[in-house]
């Protein structure tokens, strides 16, 4: 029973699992859009024709259609309208092979959109300027939108020979401008990351020596993106206004952002003015010297309990007095006594 399974794997079930190539895979030669998103390639492509297809449109004008008016179709013949249908079912395929068509890029989360008679630096540019003015988020699964120029095997020798003369176009005396170069490698191992950065840096630098390199705000900015063996290629501008080209981030509105942290310190500063609160209690030693003067009017109790001493002495005094008055008495009753037993 094994041996019938494995017969039947192999005639079978064998290689279903791998995909076919073809026209359907990223290859060298290609031009297009490199998109990446989160674990949902299928809406992010959804989302890229839709996008891409409406600025095109406004760039580009919309595609052209040979449509049939429905006159015209009520007059002709059956056999006539059949021929138009299928002809136009034609057109309308091969003019969407002509300026966009996705491709498997042969990485997870990044999907290639190939371009026909589209320029994709430029179309790319004009999406990432508009989100940056009007601030309006369009998308939800795709993160970053790259134009892909040119593309190549990802050996040595063919990147030189495709980058020393693609970029002339920006790099080429009298032509000079500051320069950063983003690398990126996907399921790759045909080249090391400072290998490739140092061999592009010394293909621009012998275009022209003016050419500098500046990591915060350059000019241009070289990508390059390689993915399994097939590299791709260009040059952009306004790479770190448009936060690298990442629409989510492009879609935000920074002023918002500023405005909240201004309000912060100026909530900050509303404890600043506490201390005028605090102040209050600064009037409370006053408060404490009125508790004070209730301590002293406390006191003055003690003077009631001099006072009182003072009545108590009155007091003795009085007996005292009385003693005096007894004894005065006992005197002068003594006296009689005496003065009776004489007689």
């Amino acid at each position: 029973m094994s041996e019938a399974r494995k017969r039947t794997r192999r005639r079978f079930g064998g290689h279903a699992h791998k995909k076919q190539k073809g026209a359907r895979e990223l290859e060298v030669g290609a031009q297009g859009v490199l998109i990446t998103c989160n674990m949902n390639e299928r809406k992010c492509t959804s989302e890229a024709f839709s996008l891409l297809s409406e600025y095109a449109d406004e760039l580009y004008g919309p595609e052209q259609e040979s449509l049939s008016e429905d006159e015209e179709q009520e007059d002709e013949d059956a056999e006539c309208a059949l021929q138009r249908e299928v002809s136009q079912l034609q057109s309308s395929s091969k003019g969407r092979q002509q300026r966009f068509s996705a491709v498997d890029s042969g990485a997870n989360n990044v999907v290639f959109i190939r371009t026909h008679g589209v320029d994709p630096a430029q179309l790319v540019h004009h999406i990432l300027s508009d989100l940056h003015l009007t601030r309006k988020r369009k998308s939800r699964v795709i993160l970053r939108m790259l134009p892909v120029s040119a593309t190549c095997r990802a050996f040595p020798e063919d990147m030189q020979k495709l980058l020393s003369v693609f970029l002339q176009r920006w790099f080429l005396a009298p032509r000079h401008a500051t320069f950063q170069i983003c690398f990126k490698a996907r399921n790759s191992s045909h080249s090391k990351r400072e290998e490739v950065i140092t061999a592009v840096a010394g293909l621009v630098g012998q275009l022209n020596p003016l050419n500098k390199v500046d990591l915060t705000n350059p000019e241009l900015s070289i990508i390059i993106e390689i993915i399994k063996s097939v590299c791709c290629v260009s040059v952009v501008t306004d790479y770190m206004l448009f936060r690298k080209y990442n629409l989510q981030e492009v879609a935000k509105e920074p002023a918002n952002q500023n405005t909240g942290s201004q309000k912060t310190p100026n909530q900050n500063t509303d404890p600043q003015e506490t201390p005028s609160q605090n102040t209050d209690p600064q009037e409370t030693p006053n408060q404490n010297t009125d508790s004070k003067e209730a301590a002293n009017q406390n006191t003055d109790p003690q003077k009631t309990a001099n006072e009182s001493k003072g009545s108590q002495e009155s007091a003795n005094q009085t007996q005292e007095h009385g003693n005096g008055e007894l004894q005065s008495s006992d005197v002068t009753v003594g006296n009689g006594a005496e003065e009776a037993e004489p007689e």
